[in-house]
C-alpha cells in the first residue's frame, strides 16, 4: 500500500466548532463511529466500528507506517482523531510527516476551505451529500430533550438514517479522491508540504494557558457587570438599563434625544452631559467595553494537560497562503500598554478585584490588556519572542526598488521618521526634531502602501491622531511623490495582470511572473510559490473603468466574483512574500532546535529554557532566504514569563 484516503465520522459531547479537534478528542466519551477508506485508489470501504467491525490489519498498520501517504480533507481532524483511537498518550499525536491534506491543496488554488464548497466549484460528479449535516447533528452530537437533559442517538435508534450515514461517509472519501484527481495537474510543491508538517507539529505542541488567571478574569468580569448593572438600575430605575429602547426613553425624559447609543454617540453625549445622565451614560460605556469572549474561548479550548492546541490554521487565507487564527483568534489579541502589567496581573489572578477597581480607571480595559498574559511557558522555561521589523515595508521596497527606503533599512533607521522626512522635506527624529511629524509618517505608511487614499487614512484613524480633513489629500500626494517606484510597481502589476488575462500569455514585471493556464491566472512569487486566481476575466469597475475580476471566497464565505486591480494584487504579492519569509524562518528555527508554540503575524513565540540565547534566535530568524537577494531583514526580540507585547 502506498496511499490511503480516509474519512472518519465521530462522536463527542464536546462542541467541535468551539473547542477544536484536540479538546474534542480529549473528551472521555469521544469515539470513532465510521472509518471510510480507499487503499491505492481502490473501491471505498466503510468500517462500522459501532457494530464491532475492525480495521483490516493492513489499514491499521498503514496509519503508523511512514512510507504510506495518508490523505484526508482537513487531515488534521482525521490524524488527531486517529491518534486517540490508537490510544496514544495525551499530547502525543501521529507524525504528520506522512499525511497530506486535500483542503490545503484546494486552498493553494484559491478554492473554498470546505469539502462541499470545493466539490461545487469543481463541478464534481460525486459531491458531498447534502443531508450529511442533519445526520451529523443526529449521530455525532448530544441532543437536548424538552426537560433539558442530554440524549445521544445510536444506530439502533434509526437504522435507516444509519444506513444513509454510512453512504455519506463513503461519499466523502469518493469526493476527496475526486478532488485529488481534478487537481492533479497542479500539485502542491514539496516545500509547502514541509511547511504544512511544521505547522501541524506546532499545533500538536500547543501552548500552555494559565487556567487560574483565565478563571479569575471571567469571575472579575461577572462581578463587574453585576455591580455596574445594579448601579445603572439604581440611577435610571429601569428594569434593563442595557436595553437601547429603555435607555433612549429614559434619556428622552431627561431632555436628551438619542438617535443612537453607539460608542461614538455615547462619547459625544458625554461631552455635554452632567448629573445622573452623565453617570448612566458612563455606566453604559463601561459595560459596553466588558467582554471576556477570548477568556471563555481559552477555557473551552484548553486540554487536560493545560495546553491549548489548534490555534493556527495553515493556508487559512487562501488568497495569499497566510496563516489564520482559530478558536481563541490569536491574530487579533488586544495590545497591552499598562506599565505595571505584572502587578495588575497578580491582582486579578489572586482575586483582588476591589484593588483593581480602585487603582485603575477601567476594569474591562485591564482585563482586555491581560488577555495575552494568559499564555505562559511551561515550568522551567520562558518565552522568547522574535519578530520581523517592518516586514511588509521592507518587502515592498525591495521588490519595487525604492532605494531611499532600502537605505533607511540598511542604516537601521526608523521608516516612519524617514517617510515623514521624505514627505515634508525636514529632518524627523522619534524623540527629537519635528517629532510631531512621525505620527503622520506612520499613518501614511500603514494606510497608503497598497494604493490607499483619503478613505484609507480615515479607516486607519487619521482623524483621531490630530490630522484634519484638509490635510489628508496633501498627505496622500506627498507619500506618492516620495515613493514613485512603489506607485509604478502598482500599475506595472496592473498592466501585467490585464495583459496576461486578455492575451492569455505570460508576462513579467519586477521579477514577478504572471501566466494563464486551465482557466486560472497564476502569479509566481519571488519564492517560487504561486498565487492563484480562478476564472479571471476583464470587467468594468464601479467607476466605469476596466478591471480584473475572478472567482473566489468573498463576504460571508460565499463563492462569488471578486474585483481586483494593480495595488490590490501588489498587496497580495507583498503579504504572500512576507508569509513565505516567516515560513522559512520557522523552518530554520525548528532545525536549530527551537520549539515554536505559537506565531502571530510576523512573530514567532518560542518556549525554551531560561539560559537560551535570544540573540541567536533573532540571528536565525533574521536571515534572508536564498531567493531574496538584496532583501534587508531584521528580527528583534524579547524574553518574558508570560506572553505580552514588548
Amino acid at each position: 500500500m502506498k496511499n490511503l484516503s480516509i474519512d472518519v465520522e465521530t462522536y463527542s459531547s464536546v462542541n467541535l466548532a468551539k473547542s477544536g479537534v484536540y479538546r474534542y478528542c480529549d473528551c472521555p466519551d469521544f469515539e470513532i463511529l465510521l472509518f471510510g477508506y480507499s487503499a491505492d485508489g481502490g473501491p471505498v470501504q466503510v468500517v462500522d466500528l459501532t457494530a464491532g467491525e475492525k480495521l483490516p490489519d493492513a489499514v491499521r498498520t498503514a496509519l503508523t507506517d511512514a512510507t504510506v501517504t495518508k490523505w484526508a480533507f482537513n487531515a488534521q481532524f482525521e490524524r488527531v482523531c486517529l491518534s486517540r483511537f490508537l490510544a496514544l498518550p495525551v499530547g502525543t499525536y501521529l507524525d504528520p510527516a506522512s499525511w497530506r491534506c486535500t483542503m490545503v491543496w484546494a486552498a493553494t488554488l484559491g478554492l473554498p476551505l470546505s469539502l462541499e464548497g470545493v466539490g461545487a466549484v469543481l463541478g464534481l460528479e460525486k459531491q458531498k451529500l447534502k443531508e450529511g449535516k442533519d445526520l451529523i447533528r443526529y449521530f455525532c452530537t448530544p441532543s437536548k430533550t424538552k426537560n433539558g437533559d442530554t440524549l445521544r442517538h445510536y444506530p439502533a435508534d434509526a437504522p435507516d438514517k444509519w444506513a444513509t450515514f454510512k453512504a455519506y461517509n463513503l461519499r466523502d472519501v469518493e469526493t476527496e479522491m475526486a478532488i485529488q484527481e481534478r487537481l492533479r495537474k497542479f500539485p502542491v510543491p514539496d516545500s509547502e508540504w514541509v511547511n504544512y508538517h511544521l505547522d501541524q507539529q506546532i499545533n500538536d505542541r500547543g501552548i500552555m494557558l494559565d487556567r487560574k488567571l483565565v478563571a479569575q478574569a471571567i469571575r472579575c468580569d461577572e462581578e463587574f457587570k453585576r455591580t455596574h448593572m445594579e448601579q445603572a438600575r439604581s440611577v435610571t430605575g429601569l428594569e434593563n438599563p442595557n436595553s437601547p429602547a429603555q435607555l433612549k426613553a429614559w434619556l428622552a425624559e431627561k431632555g436628551v434625544e438619542a438617535e443612537s447609543l453607539s460608542k461614538a454617540a455615547v462619547m459625544q453625549m458625554l461631552e455635554e452631559a452632567d448629573g445622573e445622565v452623565e453617570l448612566a451614560l458612563s455606566l453604559r460605556q463601561e459595560l459596553a467595553k466588558s467582554s471576556v469572549k477570548k477568556y471563555t474561548a481559552m477555557e473551552t479550548v484548553v486540554g487536560s494537560d493545560d495546553r491549548a492546541r489548534g490555534l493556527i490554521q495553515f493556508y487559512g487565507a487562501n488568497r495569499t497562503g497566510r496563516y489564520a487564527g482559530r478558536l481563541v483568534q490569536v491574530q487579533n489579541l488586544p495590545q497591552n500598554h499598562l506599565p505595571d502589567l505584572e502587578q495588575v496581573r497578580s491582582l486579578i489572578r489572586n482575586g483582588d478585584f476591589s484593588a483593581v477597581e480602585m487603582l485603575y480607571d477601567s476594569v474591562p480595559l485591564v482585563l482586555s490588556e491581560l488577555i495575552r498574559t494568559a499564555f505562559i511557558p511551561k515550568p522551567g522555561c520562558r518565552f522568547f519572542v522574535a519578530d520581523f521589523a517592518a516586514i511588509e515595508a521592507r518587502v515592498i521596497a525591495w521588490i519595487a526598488g525604492e532605494s531611499w527606503r532600502q537605505d533607511v533599512f540598511a542604516q537601521g533607521g526608523d521608516i516612519y521618521c524617514a517617510s515623514a522626512s521624505q514627505m515634508f522635506h525636514v529632518p524627523v527624529e522619534k524623540h527629537g526634531q519635528n517629532a510631531h511629524l512621525r505620527q503622520k509618517g506612520k499613518i501614511a505608511e500603514l494606510a497608503l502602501g497598497y494604493g490607499g487614499s483619503v478613505g484609507a487614512l480615515k479607516a486607519m484613524g487619521a482623524l483621531n491622531y490630530g490630522l484634519t480633513e484638509l490635510e489628508l489629500k496633501p498627505l496622500v500626494d506627498a507619500w506618492r511623490q516620495s515613493n514613485p517606484r512603489i506607485c509604478r510597481f502598482w500599475w506595472d502589476v496592473d498592466t501585467a495582470a490585464k495583459t496576461c488575462i486578455k492575451e492569455r500569455t505570460a508576462t513579467e514585471t519586477h521579477g514577478i511572473r504572471f501566466f494563464y493556464q486551465s482557466g486560472m491566472m497564476f502569479i509566481v512569487l519571488p519564492s517560487g510559490r504561486k498565487l492563484t486566481y480562478v476564472k479571471p476575466k476583464m470587467g468594468t469597475n464601479r467607476f466605469g473603468g476596466e478591471s480584473v475580476t475572478y472567482e473566489g471566497v468573498g463576504e460571508q464565505k460565499k463563492w462569488i466574483r471578486l474585483e481586483s486591480y494593480g495595488p490590490k494584487f501588489v498587496e497580495n504579492i507583498v503579504q504572500a512574500t512576507a508569509r513565505d519569509i516567516l515560513a522559512e524562518a520557522m523552518l530554520r528555527l525548528d532545525a536549530a532546535g527551537y520549539k515554536i508554540v505559537m506565531h502571530v503575524h510576523d512573530e514567532a513565540v518560542i518556549e525554551a529554557p531560561a539560559e537560551t540565547s535570544l540573540e541567536d534566535i533573532c540571528r536565525v530568524m533574521g536571515q534572508a532566504p536564498t531567493w531574496a537577494n538584496g532583501l534587508l531583514l531584521r528580527a528583534d526580540g524579547y524574553i518574558c514569563d508570560f506572553y505580552k507585547k514588548d
